[in-house]
Formats: C-alpha cells, sequence, structure tokens
C-alpha cells in the first residue's frame, strides 16, 4: 500500500493555544522528530556547486550560514509571525537588537522619529545617543496624547515607536488611533508587544505594521536565554530586515531560539495566569496606606482601563506602584522581601521587584525621567506564578516596618 502525505493543519483556523504548541515545526526527512530539533551548525552543505549558487542567490528560501539562516531559528520566527498575525518574522540576539535592527532597515539619515517618551530607558538612549549621532532625529511625546503625536509629525517623519502598555507605568495607547496618524504621515508605526505578547494584545490587527519583541522576557518566560524579534509584512522583514541581518549580524543561536521554541508553547497558560495574580496584587496594594497610587490596566483606577479593555484580553503581569517617602521608603520595602527577586528583569515565572529610577531608566536624565512619571518612589513588580498570598505575605512586612 503508498504512503500518503497527511496535509498540513491551517493555522490561520486555530486557536492561540494550537499555534503556541504545533505552528512552525519542521522535522528532518531521516528521523521524523517529535520536539523542534536543535541545530547547532555554524554552516550548510551542498551537494553541489550549482545547488550552492542557487543557495546563496536565493538566501531567503533556505540555509546556507546561521548568522541569517537556520531552521530552528526558522521554525521560532515562524511560529511567533502565526502567533502574531504576521506574514513573516526575523529574529535577533536581544530585544534591543530588534528595535536597532528595524531602525536601520527602515531609516537614513536626515529621517525623523515620533516615540513615545515611556519606553526603556535603553531605548530613549539608542535613538538619542546612539541614532542621533547618524543624523536620524527623535521627538518623544505623551503615549496617551494623540493631539502630541500628531503636532510632532514633520515631512521627514519615517518611523512611530511605542510601547503598550508601557514601562514601568502601565499606560495604554489607542494602537488604533495611532496608526491612523502614522498612515496619514506615510510614516511605519512600530509596536513594542513584549508585556502583552500575543496571548493578550495584536497589534498588527489594531493597525500597526511592526511589532518588536524582546523575547527574552515572557516569551521564554523562565529566565533563561537573551533574544529578540521583528513581525510584520514579508514585504518589510523579507526585503528590507533580512538584507540587514543577513550583512550586519545580529543573530539568535540556534539554542537560544530552541528554548524559546519551548517557552511558546506555555505562553498562553503563563499569561493568563499571571496576569490574574498581578491583578490581585494590584488590587491589594491600593488598600495599603503606605502607597500613594498604584499602576496596573486591569484597575478601575487606570486611566487607560476601558481602552485596555477592548485592546487587551487582560491586564498583564507588570504593576507599579509609588511609595509616601519616596527613595527611602522604596529600598526599605524591596530589601526586606525574601520570595520576590530583586533584578531588573522581567516575564519570569518568578516574581521580581525593582527601583525604576535607579536601575531600568537610570541612564535618563532626572528631568526626563519626572516628564514620563518615574518618581523615587516607584518600585515597579513583574508578577510571576507563586501563590498570591504569599507575594502579599512578603510585601506585607515592608509596610508593618514603616
Amino acid at each position: 500500500m503508498k504512503n500518503s502525505k497527511r496535509q498540513k493543519p491551517d493555522f490561520s483556523k486555530l486557536a492561540l493555544e494550537t499555534i503556541a504548541v504545533r505552528a512552525g515545526t519542521r522535522r528532518t526527512a531521516e528521523f521524523q522528530e517529535h520536539s523542534e530539533a536543535m541545530f547547532l551548525t555554524s554552516s550548510f552543505c551542498f551537494d553541489s556547486a550549482e545547488l550552492a549558487e542557487d543557495g546563496f542567490a536565493h538566501a531567503d528560501q533556505g540555509f546556507i550560514y546561521s548568522r541569517f539562516t537556520n531552521p530552528t531559528v526558522s521554525m521560532f520566527q515562524d511560529r511567533l509571525a502565526a502567533l502574531e498575525g504576521g506574514e513573516a518574522c526575523i529574529a535577533t540576539a536581544s530585544g534591543m537588537a530588534a528595535i536597532l535592527t528595524t531602525a536601520m532597515a527602515h531609516l537614513q539619515a536626515g529621517d525623523h522619529v515620533i516615540c513615545s517618551r515611556s519606553v526603556f530607558g535603553a531605548t530613549i538612549q539608542l535613538f538619542s545617543s546612539i541614532l542621533g549621532r547618524f543624523g536620524i532625529t527623535t521627538t518623544y511625546v505623551d503615549l496617551t496624547d494623540l493631539k502630541a503625536w500628531q503636532a510632532a509629525v514633520q515631512a521627514n517623519t519615517r518611523l512611530f515607536y511605542l510601547e503598550t502598555p508601557s514601562n514601568p507605568l502601565t499606560e495604554i495607547a489607542d494602537i488604533k488611533a495611532i496608526s491612523k496618524i502614522a498612515k496619514k504621515a506615510n510614516a511605519l508605526l512600530a509596536v513594542d508587544n513584549c508585556f502583552c505578547t500575543p496571548a493578550l494584545q495584536k497589534p498588527l490587527a489594531l493597525g500597526a505594521d511592526v511589532v518588536i519583541h524582546s523575547a527574552t522576557k515572557y516569551l521564554d518566560g523562565q529566565g533563561r536565554v537573551v533574544g529578540g524579534a521583528i513581525v510584520g509584512s514579508k514585504e518589510f522583514v523579507t526585503g528590507k530586515v533580512f538584507p540587514f541581518v543577513r550583512t550586519a549580524g545580529p543573530t539568535l543561536s540556534a539554542f537560544n531560539a530552541w528554548v524559546f521554541l519551548k517557552g511558546l508553547e506555555t505562553l498562553e497558560l503563563r499569561m493568563k495566569q499571571q496576569s490574574q495574580n498581578a491583578l490581585q496584587l494590584a488590587q491589594w496594594l491600593e488598600k495599603q496606606s503606605g502607597v500613594e497610587r498604584v499602576y496596573h490596566p486591569g484597575l478601575k483606577s487606570h486611566p487607560q482601563h476601558a481602552l485596555a479593555k477592548r485592546q487587551q484580553k487582560a491586564g498583564g503581569a507588570i504593576l507599579s506602584f509609588t511609595l509616601k517617602g519616596g527613595k527611602r521608603a522604596a529600598f526599605r520595602l524591596i530589601n526586606q522581601t525574601k520570595l520576590c527577586s530583586i533584578t531588573a528583569n522581567l516575564g519570569d515565572t518568578r516574581t521580581t521587584i525593582t527601583h525604576p529610577a535607579s536601575t531600568t531608566h537610570c541612564r535618563v536624565s532626572p528631568e526626563a525621567r519626572k516628564a514620563a512619571g518615574i518618581s523615587d518612589g516607584l518600585v515597579r513588580i513583574a508578577v510571576g506564578l507563586e501563590n498570591v498570598t504569599d507575594l502579599i505575605n512578603d510585601l506585607r512586612g515592608g509596610f508593618k516596618s514603616r
């Protein structure tokens, strides 16, 4: 009896949980492995000089050299593109590499960028201190002020860049509205979807042109490896981003790509539970007398709560809060914790706690921090998968000792 080849599923018709486990998988013909293989090789061989010539002529269609083509990395790229609803994806060595790659692939000297001032501190340094040296100017605006986005548009504006929810105040951008402004300006809208991931938010469906990821965070989900990704149209990703990556080499390793593939399998489950944990913790913090204000999109007190409900499936796992007493009170609270990890990283199954003004945003000027609402009394918590009662008890001592 002749063996028939099974048809591949149409992932556009399947649920996110299924896509996260199945999409992008490639099996070798000889072994037909069930779990994704890890291709730890720098290069790939050809059966003839003619095939090598054809391979180099069509580098985006096969595997030549792991600086820009690798099967394990391709599986991660294909799976993430399917999850985000994009046509293509390029993975990079880090989230910052993904931002730099997007900028270098799309911009040139004399171009102008409009960026939310509520972005990761290193992102501001990249746009202002590094790209600025090459004749690319950046205007920073209030993330939630649509009039400010419109007013900042110049004849040479080529890129809109934002994070939503923002770091660390969890401000929410109206992606649809900003997309309309960007399109009218003939500019690309890039949205950092690090905090929500496709499990909670789909920026491309809301009008964004490009989605940026620090895969280091929730895509891995367990604080193991560093990586980034760019998702968008095939024209942009394959036509503009891939040539830059091929030449400049901000490459994601095959090992890290394999770890991200394993992380994606549990993405929806983790994001759902961690978002629930964060909301419970935020609601408890709102009741503490030593807290001036709590920031979490799931709270009714959040200024963009209604927008978050329309745009996201849940509020996410990040929250921040301002303590009465400034930096001294913040340090006292952080130092008395026994369970929370004191680290600036986030997206882990283990809850992390940090003081943004002295860590993630320490290279941002005091004036810029103030404009972004990052006070000395602000504490950020990335809530993990621990029992919420245990987390509350870990923080409770810091309020008792006040």
